[in-house]
């Protein structure tokens, strides 16, 4: 399993009349929990997608909200992997508070595509070499 966790401040932008974090914004919160993800790996998607030629876009995504987060809040991102990707790769998410309270929980579930044929491909050698020691003791 692989466990990442990032941290994002909510802005007054992002909020509705309320001063929540407005639910569309959910997404980008996701994002940035994926990115810095795999970043913390030493993967960067523009590299997966300049140097792989391997694109991942989003084909599944639930989210479940708890607690709102409000304006100012530091929300933490905990991003987790529970399992070696595949043909898809399956992100799920918990949203905490300063207090640590649970905000939100989600899933993000995205697929190899190939940039050259605009088809599904297989995860590529340098994101299965780089998640392979965090799931080798499951083998």
């Amino acid at each position: 399993m692989y466990v990442h966790n990032a941290y994002r401040r909510v802005t007054y932008g992002e909020t509705d009349r309320m001063g929540y974090l407005y639910y569309g914004h959910y997404a980008e919160y996701y994002e940035v929990g994926r990115v810095e993800a795999l970043r913390k790996l030493g993967i960067r998607y523009r590299d997966m997608e300049d140097e792989e030629q391997v694109m991942l876009p989003v084909i599944h995504m639930e989210i479940d909200f708890r607690r709102p987060a409000k304006y100012d809040d530091i929300v933490r991102i905990e991003t987790i992997l529970t399992e070696m990707p595949g043909r898809d790769i399956h992100f799920s998410f918990n949203l905490f508070n300063e207090k640590n309270k649970l905000l939100n929980t989600g899933t993000v579930t995205l697929t190899f595509v190939s940039k050259r044929t605009g088809k599904r491909c297989p995860m590529p050698d340098i994101l299965r070499d780089k998640l392979l020691p965090y799931f080798a003791q499951e083998n």
